[in-house]
């Protein structure tokens, strides 16, 4: 006897992927899906889910699908679900899920087999998974269906996507996020990934309609999705692009990111806004820091505690990049009078050498000796742990009164590109301020002005230094110092130096 109440709802459910994955997300979290209320436009949700549907329903040689939209607005999710929506139609479809870790392709695959493993999926649309598959990165179905996740860098062997001369759908290549975010401006990394595509991936689908879905945010301008869209591929790619504020400067997802949010996301950091949010990958040769986020003061600012920040070179050749020692104090922000409860560094000094390694030591005493001389003298130094700063640091660490701290870079500390991504903020926040009349000031913001996401740029030694000094100080927040017994010392002494100051300009511009 046929369930007809059954049928009506399976019927439904597989006639809208919207409704089914609201459906199925509530069957399962016990939460509803929340679709998006955009003003003047339809719902992010409503295209992503119109595009899936456009791509099952139609059969098209050598086709792909490109879906750009920012993080956190529920694509993986809705991948998920339209996978599985598809297995409502034909159990035997065929998928592979590539992420750029296998680990979080793995994620997906077990969240797709979750829902087809759910007691109302397998009575609604009698599919089921076969016992034998108890792997979190592949499972199948009974009629010989199945999803396997890989890699967007590794190897993709023993599995293929759809099924040959079939005249519906029957599966495809999904790639969700084929890049990782603090690898995507390594040239090598990024490269790897689309030869990958070339070589292997591409190569998977079982028949010239089977089509191959891309879908993730854009984070670099010559990415994988790029090169999808460049017309090198040989498949035809329609393309779906959503921006986090549309054309009418409305927010795509106000639910999630606000407006006021976005814009200033845009103005501190606008390589993610431009590529992750707008899906418009800044060239990567321009400027990662603008010359008028740095502040310019008369007067220094009371400090709380001040360090030094030392980058060394390999060699004393001008072609390479030079030791750098620069001197940094931390102070709280003041805005018109009243204290902000934002902390600042300021950029008190900065000298660039070049000079055998074997003078290092005598150099970085004179420096420390003349930042010592300071009203706060300096309480640690930081300096890089490389061939050169190994040996620096051994010597230092012998001497008594001298704090010396080594900053080692490693794989999961990122590349340099993704470490002065993430000082950009802060800089663009104004946070970091310089002497008007430094000797080092027009320098370093030269030096800063001209640092670039692509590495084009010729020298970072400066930039490095002021990078160290930011995550120590504002990121990590790791330097030790007695803030209350500090600030009284600095109160006192920089009234005594506003004294001093003021006696000098009276000698120097007499009395009125």
């Amino acid at each position: 006897m046929i369930d007809l109440e059954k049928e009506h709802q399976a019927s439904e459910l597989k006639g809208s992927l919207l409704l089914f994955t609201r459906f199925f997300y509530k069957h399962l979290t016990g939460r509803d899906f929340i679709i998006s209320c955009p003003i003047g436009r339809e719902s992010h949700h409503i295209t992503v889910c119109k595009a899936f549907t456009r791509l099952f329903r139609e059969q098209l040689p050598a086709y792909g699908l490109i879906i750009n939209l920012p993080p956190g607005y529920g694509k993986s999710v809705l991948t998920s679900m339209w996978i599985a929506w598809c297995y409502a139609h034909y159990a035997d479809c065929n998928f592979l899920y590539i992420s750029y870790s296998h680990e979080l392709a793995a994620t997906h695959t077990a969240f797709i087999k979750q829902i087809m493993s759910s007691r109302m999926f397998k009575y609604l649309f009698d599919v089921e998974i076969s016992s034998d598959t108890r792997s979190k990165d592949h499972f199948m179905t009974t009629v010989g269906g199945a999803v396997a996740a890989f890699g967007s860098a590794g190897a993709v062997t023993g599995r293929n996507a759809g099924s040959p001369g079939s005249d519906r759908f029957s599966g495809c290549v999904v790639i969700d996020d084929a890049h990782k975010p603090n690898e995507v401006h390594s040239d090598s990394i990024r490269e790897s990934v689309i030869r990958n595509y070339n070589e292997t991936i591409m190569q998977r689908p079982r028949d010239t309609k089977v089509p191959i879905v891309f879908i993730g945010q854009r984070l670099h301008e010559e990415d994988l999705a790029a090169y999808l869209m460049s017309g090198k591929d040989v498949r035809k790619w329609d393309k779906v692009i959503l921006k986090g504020i549309d054309a009418a400067g409305n927010a795509l997802y106000p639910e999630v990111q606000s407006l006021n949010y976005l814009l200033e996301l845009q103005e501190k950091q606008p390589f993610v806004f431009s590529s992750q949010i707008q899906q418009e990958p800044i060239p990567s040769g321009g400027s990662i820091f603008k010359t008028e986020w740095f502040v310019s003061l008369d007067e220094e600012p009371q400090f709380i505690t001040t360090f030094i920040t030392a980058d060394t070179a390999e060699t004393n050749k001008s072609h390479n990049d030079a030791t750098v020692f620069s001197f940094w104090g931390l102070y709280e922000i003041d805005n018109m009078g009243v204290k902000s409860g934002i902390m600042g560094l300021h950029w008190i000094d900065c000298i660039e050498l070049r000079v055998e390694p074997k003078d290092l030591k005598d150099e970085f005493i004179m420096f420390w000796h003349a930042c010592s001389r300071h009203s706060v003298p300096p309480m640690m130094a930081a300096i890089e742990k490389k061939s050169t700063g190994v040996t620096l640091v051994s010597v230092l660490q012998g001497l008594r009164g001298m704090q010396i701290r080594d900053i080692q870079r490693t794989s999961a500390s990122g590349s340099k590109t993704q470490r002065f991504l993430e000082i950009q903020p802060y800089i663009a926040g104004k946070q970091i301020s310089l002497p008007s009349y430094g000797r080092h000031t027009k320098t370093c913001i030269e030096h800063m002005s001209k640092i670039t996401a692509n590495d084009a740029h010729r020298f970072d030694d400066i930039a490095d230094t002021c990078a160290d000094a930011i995550k120590l100080a504002l990121i990590d927040k790791t330097l030790i110092y007695n803030t209350k017994q500090n600030t009284e010392i600095a109160a006192k002494l920089f009234e005594k130096q506003k004294s001093v100051r003021r006696l000098k300009d009276k000698l120097y511009h007499g009395s009125n």
